[in-house]
C-alpha cells in the first residue's frame, strides 16, 4: 500500500490482504470439513491454520509462540526490549458451518497493522503482540474463551473431563496436541506486562449497515448467560402407549421452546434467548421420546436484563415439566457480567475513527460476547466493530467489504500512533 504524507497506507481502491488471508484460511486443510468451514480448537485444521498465521507473523516482523493454553501469539517488540505489550487479539476457532471473517479478520488486521510499522522501521514505546486465540466459540466443547480465559487469569478451573463429538475428553486432547494441562494457566499475563488490548471485530448484526458506517465503536459487550437444559420423561411404543398417558419429553421441550421464545421477545429490545441446539433419545421414529437436552443462550445489555428473563424462563420451564410429569435440569454452563469497554480507550478509538472517516464515530453495544469481554479483568480494553454484509454471521454468507477492512486498518493505526504519542499510559490512568 502506498503510503500517504502522514505515514499511513492510502485509501484508495485497494484488494485488502486481511480479507484475502480469510478467505484463503476458508478451506481445507484450514477447515475441519470438506464441505464449509469449521476450525475446532487443537483439531487438524486449527494447527494448520496456526502454521500459516505464524508464518504471516514472521512475514510482517514478528516472532511467534505458542502458550501453554494453545493460543498463536506474535511479538513485535518495541523501543525497549522486553516493554509492556499492547495486545491486538481475537480467535482463529469458528462455528461449524462458518463464515469466514468471523474473529479471523482481527487477528489479520493485527499483522497487517505490525507489517505497516515493521516497513517503516517503526518501534513504539510498548511491543505489539498479536494473539490468535485458540477458543472463543466453544464449538469443541462446552465451555467458551478458555484460552482467553487462561491469558487473562481468571480460568479457575480446566474441565479436563469435557468430551467433544467425537468422545475425545479435553485432557486427551490437550496431551495429543502437546499441551500439559497442569501448565496450562500458565499463559496467563500479569497486568504489568499489558498495556491495553485492542479487538478488531465484525459486527455480526445489522446497525452499522443501516447507518451506512464503515465502522464503529463499541462501549460495551452484553451480559450472558448459558445452559444445558434436560428434559427426561419416559420412553415408549409409539403405536401402544396412549396419548393421555406419555410422559413425552420432546413435547415438553416443544412447549418450552415457544416459552422461551416468547419470553424473549417480550423484554427489551436487547434482550435475546436462543436455543440452538436440540438433541432427542431414543431417536427412532417409532419410540416416544424420553429424554431431550438443549442449549439456552440469554444475552442482555445489562445484568438486571438478563437475570429477570432467566428467571422467568427457569419458572414456565418448570411449570411445563411438573404439568406433563417430566423430570427438568437446568446446567449453568457460562455466566459472562456485562463488560464495559474503558472509556478513555474508546474515546481514543473514536476520534481515530473520525479522523480517518470524517465522520463522528458510531457507538454500539455488543450483542455478541468476545475474548475482549474476558480480557477486560486483566487490562483496558476497547473494540472496533466493521460493517458485515446484512448483518448475517455464523453462517458461509458472511461477507466484509475490502473498503471497510482498509478503513479499519488505517483508524488501528492511527489510534496506535496517537496512544504511542502520548506518556506510558497505566491501567490505572486508563480507568480513572
Amino acid at each position: 500500500m502506498p503510503p500517504s504524507p502522514n505515514g499511513l497506507p492510502e485509501a484508495a481502491t485497494v484488494v485488502s490482504r486481511p480479507v484475502s488471508r480469510c478467505d484463503h484460511l476458508g478451506v481445507h486443510p484450514f477447515s475441519d470439513t470438506q464441505d464449509g468451514l469449521f476450525r475446532a480448537y487443537l483439531s487438524d485444521a486449527h494447527r494448520s491454520t496456526c502454521q500459516q498465521v505464524a508464518q504471516w507473523m514472521h512475514a510482517a516482523g514478528m516472532t511467534s509462540r505458542t502458550d501453554a493454553a494453545g493460543n498463536l501469539i506474535g511479538r513485535y517488540e518495541g523501543q525497549t526490549p522486553g516493554a509492556p505489550a499492547l495486545l491486538i487479539g481475537s480467535h482463529l476457532d469458528t462455528v461449524r458451518n462458518a463464515g469466514r471473517y468471523d474473529g479471523t479478520l482481527g487477528v489479520m488486521l493485527g499483522i497487517e497493522v505490525v507489517a505497516h510499522l515493521a516497513e517503516r522501521g517503526e518501534r513504539l514505546p510498548f511491543a505489539i503482540e498479536v494473539i490468535g486465540f485458540g477458543d472463543e466459540e466453544g464449538s469443541r466443547f462446552p465451555a467458551s474463551m478458555l484460552t482467553s480465559r487462561a491469558v487473562a487469569g481468571t480460568l479457575d478451573t480446566l474441565p479436563l473431563d469435557a468430551v467433544d463429538a467425537s468422545g475425545s475428553t479435553l485432557g486427551d486432547v490437550l496431551h495429543h496436541a502437546g499441551l500439559d494441562p497442569a501448565r496450562y494457566r500458565e499463559a496467563a499475563y500479569t497486568p504489568e506486562q499489558v498495556v491495553a488490548y485492542l479487538e478488531a471485530h465484525i459486527e455480526q448484526g445489522p446497525v452499522l449497515e443501516a447507518a451506512d458506517m464503515s465502522v464503529g465503536v463499541v462501549t460495551a459487550i452484553a451480559a450472558q448467560y448459558r445452559f444445558k437444559v434436560s428434559m427426561v420423561g419416559v420412553a415408549g411404543h409409539a403405536g401402544t402407549m396412549p396419548m393421555s398417558l406419555r410422559k413425552d419429553a420432546l413435547a415438553a421441550a416443544a412447549q418450552a421452546l415457544v416459552e422461551i421464545e416468547r419470553i424473549g421477545a417480550s423484554g427489551p429490545a436487547d434482550l435475546v434467548a436462543t436455543v440452538g441446539q436440540l438433541h432427542v433419545g431414543p431417536g427412532a421414529s417409532n419410540v416416544v421420546p424420553g429424554h431431550v437436552t438443549f442449549s439456552l443462550d440469554i444475552r442482555a445489555g445489562t445484568a438486571d436484563v438478563r437475570d429477570r428473563a432467566a428467571t422467568k424462563i427457569r419458572t414456565a420451564l418448570q411449570d411445563i415439566a411438573d404439568t406433563r410429569g417430566v423430570a427438568l435440569r437446568i446446567e449453568l454452563q457460562n455466566d459472562l457480567a456485562p463488560t464495559p469497554c474503558d472509556p478513555e480507550l474508546t474515546a481514543r478509538l473514536a476520534t481515530s475513527v473520525a479522523r480517518i472517516t470524517g465522520q463522528p464515530a458510531h457507538r454500539l453495544v455488543s450483542g455478541a460476547g468476545h475474548d475482549a469481554m474476558v480480557m477486560a479483568a486483566l487490562t483496558p480494553v476497547c473494540m472496533l466493530f466493521l460493517r458485515c454484509h446484512k448483518g448475517i454471521s455464523h453462517n458461509p454468507a458472511e461477507a466484509v467489504r475490502h473498503d471497510d477492512a482498509h478503513t479499519a486498518l488505517l483508524v488501528m493505526l492511527d489510534f496506535i500512533q496517537a496512544l504511542a504519542a502520548t506518556p506510558a499510559p497505566t491501567p490505572t490512568e486508563f480507568s480513572a
